[in-house]
């Protein structure tokens, strides 16, 4: 009997030590640091996971070496497996956690080429020193009604190939656009929202630069309205609003019985984040702070030949990416070619198939009334 009971209590204190083991397997709480190697260069970076109020987890990526952090949007831990993705970054790692909870072996992937990546768990007086962030440049104030202090007005070189309209802090700047790009971005409308512009509008190619007259970093409807000024100093324009039925693509919500905005994740940047929408790629939309106007705003300036109206009734701001393969009647207005679609079997789907089963939500053609700039006087912009 006594050796039966022996055992028997051997056997427990192992089962209590397994259940020890993977408990702490699976507690990925503290300091993660591992080395990315990316075209022969070394990036340091530095994870660190903590849980909420309420038991969630939560983490903050660093990029050591090159100064940048980063929250973390969503991050999984069962199974001996670890996930978290950056929305800010288009990326998402996935990796296995060793059986003493030292160290996670897996991949980061930004794009279609995923890269090795280890973390090790550090002690903190280990851990590599994290940059200090650079102060942030204070905003504009709210009520502010900047224009452009000094601004300038280029035409593009013939053999430029950027295209882009860029805010750095308090710097407004442009390449390669044209008047008909100018007024999309001022006044948040599709080129085909533009009635009585000259030929020369879309064809003529300008460079801009400029500063506001005003303290502090504009917002997004600051820059609008300094964009909008100087259109109308520099080009003389004159112009009045109308309606007109237009061919348009629709953004409802998918009818498949879940919560609207039910796959959509609420945004973690606060009410004071700046929305954000750019591409890792064609085809590779990260959406940050951003609502459902946002996302019709950039799918019909950048990818869509026809306006976008948001018809979802979904308010809110939302991280997210959109990941589809293009077709060619996309990204028209870049100028870019889209290459055949891929026969990869791993392909991400069309775009209309993408924002239903990505978003839960509908892209539809469909006609309705939107309003329309009527150009009344336009010129060439006189010299700098």
């Amino acid at each position: 009997m006594m050796k039966w009971m022996k055992k028997f209590l051997l056997f427990l204190f192992s089962l209590a030590a397994l259940t020890g083991a993977s408990a702490l397997a699976q507690d990925i709480t503290g300091i993660w640091q591992g080395t990315l190697t990316i075209g022969g260069h070394d990036a340091r970076t530095v994870v660190k996971f903590s849980k909420d109020d309420a038991g969630a987890w939560k983490g903050t990526f660093y990029s050591i070496d090159q100064g940048g952090q980063t929250g973390i949007s969503k991050i999984v831990a069962k199974e001996g497996s670890v996930t978290f993705s950056i929305t800010a970054a288009g990326g998402e790692y996935t990796g296995t956690l060793s059986a003493d909870g030292t160290t996670i072996n897996g991949n980061w992937k930004q794009g279609d080429n995923p890269i090795p990546l280890m973390f090790t768990r550090v002690k903190p007086e280990a851990a590599w020193t994290i940059p200090e962030q650079a102060a942030a440049l204070p905003a504009m104030a709210a009520n502010a009604d900047p224009s452009f202090e000094v601004a300038t007005i280029k035409p593009t070189p013939p053999d430029a190939q950027c295209k882009y309209l860029s805010l750095r802090g308090r710097q407004f700047s442009t390449c390669n656009t044209s008047l008909t790009d100018l007024l999309s971005y001022a006044y948040g409308v599709h080129a085909k929202q533009l009635i009585g512009l000259p030929p020369w509008a879309a064809t003529d190619k300008y460079d801009l630069a400029g500063e506001p007259d005003a303290p502090g970093a504009p917002n997004e409807k600051q820059t609008k309205s300094m964009v909008q000024k100087l259109i109308a100093e520099r080009f003389k324009l004159a112009f009045h609003y109308d309606k007109k039925d237009l061919s348009v693509f629709a953004i409802t919500v998918a009818k498949t019985g879940s919560t609207p905005g039910s796959k959509l994740t609420p945004s973690q940047s606060g009410p004071n984040g700046n929305p954000g929408n750019f591409f890792r790629g064609l085809g590779n939309l990260v959406n940050v702070n951003s609502s459902m106007q946002d996302l019709a705003r950039v799918l019909q300036a950048v990818v869509l030949d026809r306006p976008v109206v948001d018809q979802t009734g979904i308010t809110g701001r939302f991280d997210f990416t959109l990941k589809w393969t293009p077709d060619e009647s996309q990204f028209t207005n870049l100028g870019i070619k889209i290459p055949p679609p891929s026969d990869k079997p791993d392909a991400p789907p069309n775009l209309f198939t993408a924002i239903q089963e990505q978003l839960g939500l509908k892209l539809d053609p469909t006609k309705a009334p939107v309003d329309v700039l009527v150009i009344d006087h336009v010129e060439k912009p006189s010299d700098n």
